[in-house]
C-alpha cells in the first residue's frame, strides 16, 4: 500500500523518542564506556603542552618547531569534528566511533614511537584524525542512553569528562615528563583505548532511527568537504601561530587569515542550500541551539584562555614550578566534578536551566574578579580560592547549556549537532588562547611605556629608590660603579614584573566582563517545559502523544501493513 513506506519509519522513530534506544543495557555503563576514549583524547589536546622543551630536546629541534606537535593535531582534529553526524550516516555510528578509537590507540603508540619531530608531527595528524569525532559521537550516545528524566545527568558525564581534562592535562603532563619520559603521555592510552574498544564493542549500539546512507549512488559533497578542511586547517594554523609570527606581520599568518575566511564563508552558504550537506547548519536555525552554540564558543574562550593565564601568571610572577602551578588548578577541577552530577540532580528535579546558566555565569565572572584582583604579593591559597568561585560557575553552565541546546532538536539529528556544539568550543578555546597570549604581550608593552616614563633621572622617587638600592648593593660586596648600573637593572626589573602583572589583570577583568555581559542573554532562550528530554523537542513529544491517541482509536482507524495504524501526526520541524 502507498502508505507503507511512510508509516514504518514514524512508527519507529516515535518509540525511540519516547524510550532509550537500548534499554537492555546499563545506561550508566554505556557513558563510562564513551567518556573512557573521550576524556583520553581531550586530555590529549592540553597535557602536550608542557612536555614541548622536552620533546624538542629529545629529537633535536627548536621549542618554535616543537610547537607544530600541538598545531597538527589541533588542525586534523578541527577538520573532522564536525563531519562525524556525516561519517557516522554512511559508515554506520558504532562502526565509525570504533575506527576512530582504534586510529586514536594505534597513531598514540607510533607517537610514542617516534624518532624524529616530522614523524611526530605525522603520528600527530594521524591521531587528531582519530580523536576529532570521539567529542560529537560520544555526546550523541549519552543524550540517546539516558531516559529523558535523567538527561541532565547525561550532560553531567559527558561535562565531566570535557572540562575536567583540559584541566588536570597540566598537571598529569608535567608529573608524567618530570618523572618518567615525555613518550609516556603517549603509550598511557593504548591500555585505556584498547579497553573503550572492548566495551563498546559489548555494550554501544547503533539505534533504530540512524539512517545508513548506501555508497552505491551516493552524491558525495566534494565542494563542502574540500572547504571545511581547508578552511578550519588554516584557521588553526592562524591561532595557533599568529603570535609566535607576529599575526599580520607575517605573510603565512596573512595568507591562512584570507583563505580561512574565504573557505568557511563559502562552505557556511553552500551548505546552507544544500540538500544533503556535510555539515547541517541550518540547525542554527533553531534559537535554542543557536544562542547555545554561540554561548559554547564564548564558554570555551574564556574557559581555555583562563586556564591558561592562571599557571603562566604564578609561573613567570610568583616563581612557582609548573607541578606547583597546575596543583593550583586541581581544587576547581575537583569542585567541577563533584557539582556537575548535583547540576545534573537539579534539572532532573525541574529546575530552570536558565537560571542555573546565568548564576554559572555570574560566578565564574566573580572569580574572575578576583583574579583581577591579584598583586605581586599574592600567596597560593588566594589563587586557589579564585580558581575554585571560578570553577563552581563552570560546573553550572555546561550541564544546562547542553541541555538547552538540545531541548529541540530531534534526536536523529543530534549527530550533526554535537558535531557543530563542540567544534564551537574547540574553536572558541583556540581563539581564547590566541586573544590572551597576544593581549599579555601587548598590554605588556603599553604598561611598560607607561611606566617608564617615571623612570627618569628628574624623578626624586626613581632617585632615591636607585640610591637605597645601591647602598644594599655596596653593602653586599658590589663596589660603587657596580652597584650604580646593579640598581638600574633591580629597578628594570620591578618595571618589567609590574607590567606584566597590569596586562594579567586587564586579561582577567575582560574575561569576567565577557562572561558577566553573556548572563541576560540567556533570557532570550526559550524556556523548557519541566521534564522535557534533552533531545526531541515539543514536537516530538506532541508526535508520541498523537501516536498514543492512534493506537486508543476503534476499528473505524485506517489501517496499514497488517493493522499497524497510520499515523497522522506532524513532523518536527527541521532543525
Amino acid at each position: 500500500m502507498p502508505e507503507a513506506p511512510v508509516a514504518e519509519p514514524e512508527t519507529r522513530g516515535l518509540t525511540q523518542l519516547a524510550q532509550p534506544s537500548n534499554p537492555e543495557v546499563n545506561a550508566w555503563a554505556v557513558a563510562l564506556t564513551v567518556m573512557l576514549a573521550t576524556f583520553m583524547e581531550v586530555l590529549d589536546t592540553s597535557v602536550a603542552n608542557v612536555a614541548l622543551p622536552h620533546i624538542a630536546g629529545s629529537l633535536s629541534a627548536s621549542i618554535d618547531e616543537s610547537t607544530w606537535v600541538l598545531t597538527s593535531y589541533l588542525v586534523s582534529n578541527a577538520i573532522v569534528l564536525p563531519l562525524a553526524g556525516w561519517f557516522s550516516t554512511l559508515f554506520g555510528r558504532k562502526r565509525f566511533y570504533m575506527v576512530c578509537v582504534a586510529v586514536f590507540t594505534l597513531s598514540s603508540l607510533l607517537c610514542g614511537l617516534a624518532t624524529s619531530l616530522w614523524m611526530l608531527i605525522l603520528f600527530r595528524i594521524l591521531q587528531g584524525v582519530g580523536g576529532g569525532a570521539m567529542q560529537p559521537i560520544s555526546q550523541a550516545i549519552l543524550v540517546e542512553s539516558f531516559p529523558r528524566e535523567k538527561q541532565g545527568m547525561a550532560m553531567a558525564v559527558y561535562g565531566m569528562g570535557v572540562v575536567l581534562a583540559p584541566i588536570i592535562g597540566p598537571t598529569l603532563g608535567g608529573w608524567i615528563t618530570d618523572d618518567y619520559s615525555w613518550r609516556w603521555i603517549f603509550l598511557i592510552n593504548i591500555p585505556v583505548g584498547l579497553l573503550s574498544l572492548a566495551l563498546t564493542a559489548m555494550l554501544v549500539f547503533d539505534p533504530p532511527y540512524l539512517e545508513r546512507k548506501k555508497l552505491r549512488g551516493l552524491r558525495i559533497d566534494y565542494m563542502g568537504l574540500g572547504l571545511i578542511a581547508v578552511g578550519l586547517g588554516f584557521l588553526e594554523v592562524m591561532l595557533d601561530d599568529g603570535q609566535r609570527k607576529d599575526w599580520f606581520g607575517s605573510n603565512l599568518i596573512v595568507v591562512s587569515a584570507v583563505i580561512a575566511c574565504l573557505c568557511l564563508v563559502g562552505v557556511f552558504f553552500w551548505e546552507w542550500h544544500s540538500k544533503d550537506p556535510v555539515v547541517n547548519f541550518r540547525l542554527l536555525k533553531n534559537r535554542n541551539f543557536g544562542l547555545a552554540t554561540f554561548t559554547m564558543f564564548l564558554v570555551g574562550f574564556t574557559l581555555y584562555g583562563s586556564t591558561m593565564l592562571l599557571p603562566i601568571f604564578l609561573q613567570t610572577l610568583m616563581g612557582y614550578t609548573a607541578l606547583l602551578s597546575g596543583l593550583a588548578l586541581s581544587p576547581g577541577g575537583i569542585a567541577v566534578l563533584l557539582l556537575m552530577p548535583l547540576v545534573g540532580k537539579m534539572l532532573s528535579h525541574k529546575v530552570e536551566p536558565r537560571w542555573l546558566l546565568m548564576f554559572g555565569l555570574a560566578t565564574s565572572s566573580l572569580g574572575l574578579f578576583i583574579m583581577a584582583g591579584f598583586d605581586l604579593q599574592v600567596d597560593i591559597w588566594t589563587a586557589i580560592r579564585a580558581r575554585v568561585v571560578q570553577s563552581i560557575g563552570i560546573a553550572f553552565l555546561f550541564v544546562p547549556l547542553n541541555t538547552l541546546a538540545f531541548s529541540s532538536i530531534a534526536k536523529e539529528k543530534a549527530n550533526s549537532a554535537t558535531g557543530l556544539i563542540n567544534l564551537a568550543r574547540n574553536i572558541g578555546g583556540s581563539s581564547g588562547i590566541a586573544f590572551v597570549t597576544t593581549q599579555l604581550a601587548r598590554r605588556s608593552q603599553v604598561h611598560q611605556h607607561n611606566l617608564i616614563s617615571h623612570v627618569t633621572p628628574f624623578d626624586q622617587r626613581y632617585g632615591e629608590m636607585l640610591h637605597a638600592a645601591g647602598q644594599m648593593l655596596v653593602a653586599r660586596g658590589s663596589d660603587a660603579s657596580q652597584a650604580a648600573h646593579q640598581a638600574q637593572y633591580l629597578v628594570y626589573g620591578m618595571v618589567q614584573r609590574e607590567s606584566m602583572m597590569k596586562a594579567f589583570i586587564d586579561n582577567f577583568w575582560l574575561l569576567a566582563v565577557i562572561f558577566l555581559a553573556l548572563a541576560p542573554v540567556m533570557l532570550l532562550m526559550r524556556r523548557i517545559s519541566a521534564g522535557q528530554p534533552a533531545t526531541g523537542g515539543s514536537h516530538d513529544v506532541q508526535s508520541v502523544d498523537n501516536s498514543a491517541r492512534v493506537r486508543q482509536r476503534g476499528s473505524g482507524d485506517r489501517r496499514v501493513g497488517g493493522g499497524t495504524p497510520r499515523l497522522e501526526t506532524a513532523r518536527s520541524q527541521p532543525d
